[in-house]
Order: structure tokens, then sequence, then C-alpha cells
């Protein structure tokens, strides 16, 4: 029989933020798959766990899917494990966890921390819908088109960023998004150095311009505050039925999505107009 590949969730910091399962299981599988074995290798002999380690990052993972989906079908389990945190969230694993799925083998989670939903669980920004875009572009242009197309969103955005590109993209989102942006940055969460700032973009570009920035970062931007509408929704009907080809039934679900209004209010404003 084919064995399991297990994602195995680990500390982001903390030695003891892991699970008695994710131990039992790094202790039980056959092989481990990790993104830095020297860096994991600490992890494990923490816990006194001796299972081999092999390497899997982002620069080698297309070719040792191909050896790992050998191992997993000749019956041996493996663990798949990042530096920190859950695997395949912004970080290497998502190909070999698609190829075992596509060859029909075992794919089992194995849960535990994050750094983007322990940054949220503490920032105090609404959590109801969020959107994380794991890293912004590392260049000033593409980081700041980005932004454009992303600063009037309504739902928390949450991203991870490099100590030492904070201070730019927090020079841009003032520009872009707005000085009085609220914001939250958490810095080495779950460590001992620990951070939670929280403000506006203004006050982050001060408080992080003051001193040389480093350690891990998980970036938090607050909802776009809501602007009034520029039109009234019997404006929007007449304008779209006016410029496009979209049926009645499309353009009444397209202006509910538009004002956030339900679709049988839009729908009755819409039989006003055709009668």
């Amino acid at each position: 029989m084919s064995g399991t590949l297990y994602v195995v969730a680990t500390p982001i910091g903390n030695l003891e933020d892991i699970t008695y399962r994710a131990v039992r299981i790094l202790g039980e599988v056959d092989l481990i798959a990790a993104e830095d074995t020297r860096h994991s290798r600490k992890l494990l002999d923490h816990y006194t766990i001796r299972t081999p380690l092999i390497s899997c990052h982002e620069h080698n993972e297309e070719q040792r899917s191909a050896e790992l989906l050998e191992r997993l079908q000749s019956g041996e389990s493996l663990a798949l494990i990042s530096d920190a945190g859950t695997p395949c969230i912004a970080d290497p694993g998502y190909r070999l966890v698609s190829r075992c799925r596509q060859a029909g083998l075992s794919v089992v989670a194995v849960p535990g921390p994050s750094a983007l939903v322990a940054a949220l669980s503490i920032a105090g920004l609404p959590t109801d819908v969020f959107r994380f875009i794991g890293f912004l572009p590392a260049r000033a242009h593409g980081r700041r088109q980005s932004l454009e197309q992303l600063k009037n969103e309504q739902q928390t955005l949450v991203c991870y960023e490099a100590p030492h590109r904070l201070l730019a993209c927090l020079r841009d989102i003032v520009a872009i998004c707005g000085a009085e942006r609220p914001l939250a940055i958490g810095r080495e969460l779950t460590k001992r150095h620990e951070e939670l700032f929280s403000g506006t973009a203004a006050e982050a570009v001060d408080r992080f311009a003051a001193e040389r920035v480093r350690g891990e970062l998980v970036l938090l931007l607050a909802p776009a505050p809501q602007r009034a509408p520029e039109e009234t929704v019997s404006e929007a009907l007449l304008r779209l039925k006016n410029e496009t080809d979209l049926s009645w039934k499309e353009i009444v679900k397209q202006v509910a999505k538009e004002f956030g209004l339900p679709g049988s209010e839009v729908y009755r404003e819409s039989l006003a107009l055709r009668d």
C-alpha cells in the first residue's frame, strides 16, 4: 500500500508551540522533507526526534517531488515541514502536494501555527473577511502597482514583508492608501522580542524609521473606508442598461454587489424603472 504525506505545521518562534500529534507524526514517519534541514534539525533535536531529513525548497521542489512521490508509492510515509509555520502558505510544498493528490496518494494536514493567523488574532482589525496576499512585489514599481489595485479593498489585507523593505513599503502605503489608514505590524511573533505595532500608516513610518528593523514581519492593512456612492441605484441600473448588453438579471446582480444591497431590493427598483 502507498504511504501518506503529512503536511505538518511547526513553531513560528517558540519551540513549545507544536502539537502532541505533530511531535508523534514527525517521530513515526520514514522521512521528513524540510525547507532547510539545518534549521529543522534544531527543532527535531529539541524533541529528540531522529527521523532522517531531506531538503525540499523552492529551488529543488520540482525535481525532489518526483523522488518523494516514488518513496510514497513504495509504501513509505513522509512529513513535509517548512522553516516555520504551516507548509505551502507562502512557503514551498504545494507542487509536492499537488502531485500527490493527482497520483491519488493520501495527504493529511497536521495543523498548527501560522504567522498570518497569529497576527490577525491579536491585531484588533476586522477578521470576518480578510485577504492574504503573500509578499508584495520587492521592486518599488511593482509594489506601488499592487497597492493601487488593493487600496479600495473592503477587507483586511495581510502580507509578509522583509525587514529591509518595510519602511519603503510603509511610505508607499501612506502615498497610495493615505496617511490615516489604520494598520498593524507583527514582528517576531512568539519570540523573545515579539512586538505588535498598531496605529496609522503615518505613525508606522515614524516608528520604524527611528531604528533598524529586524525580524520576521506580518503587515495588516485595515479595510478601506466606505465611500458614499457617486450615483443612485436607479442611475447605476440605467447606466448599465445603456452601456452594456447585459440582461436585467445580470444588471441587478452587479448593482446589488456594487452597493452591498440585497438583490431583491435592487430587483424591485429595476421593476419600477422598466414600468
